[in-house]
């Protein structure tokens, strides 16, 4: 049977403290559960069909068109772009296959893309964005993403989204010890200036070929290390996105539609779902979204709880906004979701530099 939320709550705590005191071994299963989950695995991935392509490249300048607006000194266009006032926002995109926009085979579909050309609509104002993300990735490969980026000619982001957790539950990496790994990343983008807005790890249960008992398992696994990353996150500044169970309905009504075609990826429609609940976020951290809705808006079962409990509120509905207020605080959201751009605007205006990969 589904766990309550008080259940979850307690659970990510006890995994988000065995993190903060580097333990790595906390499980949330028996032995015979294990097993029967590794048995079932097997036979999930022969009927996913998994995809080994490569995702396409979508790093590069968003919204050039908007420099225009901004002309000073008689420079227009790109050219402006070399005026302080109109630099590019910086958006970076950090995790797995997920955040690396696999399953789809055009640089606008992946959430990246989507992301970048919404935000600098909203912003009306360039953004150039980079990927970092490794089709694979569990949280372990987070240092590596990070030290890449910080590690730009151009300093750090002003904004990384974060999509991670998945592998970590399909390959049994001690939750705790996933927790961890994600609390760095987050506190070394932090500290180097950086906004940061994890989504957290995804529904499981949703992939159609999962029979059961793995169903449940994977549902229970990834909600509570969903609400473990939410936990771990917020107490380090940033904020995070449930993806599990928004994703988690749509998906099920709709897999032909929202799931690519290995059965696994989601498709450009699953894409654009994800980043339509992420993009309010990543505008809000950077001060893009009206002031009015930073308050909690009761109405819409918003409100300011102990962060354990808005962890767990979060991972069991799916568009949740979970951000730090002031200590064991946060702040729970279900924000408005904005409209992505038309196709033709989701392009690069310019690829990003060969050099800069």
């Amino acid at each position: 049977m589904p766990m309550s939320k008080a259940a979850t709550a307690r659970v990510a705590r006890r995994i988000a403290t065995a993190a903060a005191y580097g333990s790595g071994g906390l499980g949330l299963i028996g032995g015979a559960a294990v097993g029967l989950l590794f048995t079932e695995a097997q036979i999930a991935k022969r009927r996913v069909g998994g995809s080994d392509d490569s995702p396409p490249v979508a790093d590069g300048l968003y919204g050039a068109a908007y420099a225009a607006r901004h002309r000073t000194r008689g420079l227009g266009g790109l050219a402006a772009l070399d005026d302080p006032h109109v630099r590019p926002l910086r958006l970076a995109m950090l995790g797995d296959s997920t955040a690396a926009g696999q399953g789809v085979h055009r640089p606008r579909q992946t959430p990246g893309a989507l992301l970048a050309s919404a935000l600098a609509a909203v912003a009306e104002r360039p953004v150039e964005f980079r990927n970092v993300a490794l089709p694979g990735a569990q949280s372990d490969d987070l240092e590596r993403q990070v030290t890449m980026l910080l590690g730009q000619r151009d300093g750090a982001p002003d904004v990384c989204v974060v999509m991670i957790g998945a592998n970590d539950v399909t390959h049994r990496m001690p939750p705790a010890r996933s927790v961890r790994l994600l609390s760095d990343a987050v506190a070394r983008l932090r500290t180097a200036g950086c906004e940061v807005v994890v989504g957290t790890c995804p529904d499981l249960g949703t992939i159609e070929p999962v029979a059961q008992p793995l169903r449940w398992i994977a549902r229970r696994l990834s909600r509570q290390l969903a609400a473990a990353q939410t936990i771990a996150v917020v107490e380090e500044g940033g904020r995070t996105v449930s993806l599990g169970e928004l994703l988690g309905p749509e998906f099920q009504a709709n897999p032909r539609e929202l799931f690519s075609p290995d059965n696994y990826h989601p498709s450009a429609e699953g894409y654009a779902t994800a980043a339509m609940a992420i993009l309010p976020t990543v505008c809000a951290t950077l001060g893009l979204w009206p002031t009015e809705e930073e308050r909690p808006d009761a109405r819409r079962r918003e409100g300011i709880l102990p962060v354990a409990r808005a962890a767990a509120e979060a991972a069991a509905e799916g568009g949740t906004e979970v951000a730090s207020v002031r200590g064991p605080w946060a702040l729970l959201k279900h924000r408005r979701r904005r409209r992505l751009p038309p196709a033709e605007d989701r392009e690069p205006a310019r690829p990003a530099d060969a050099d800069a990969r």
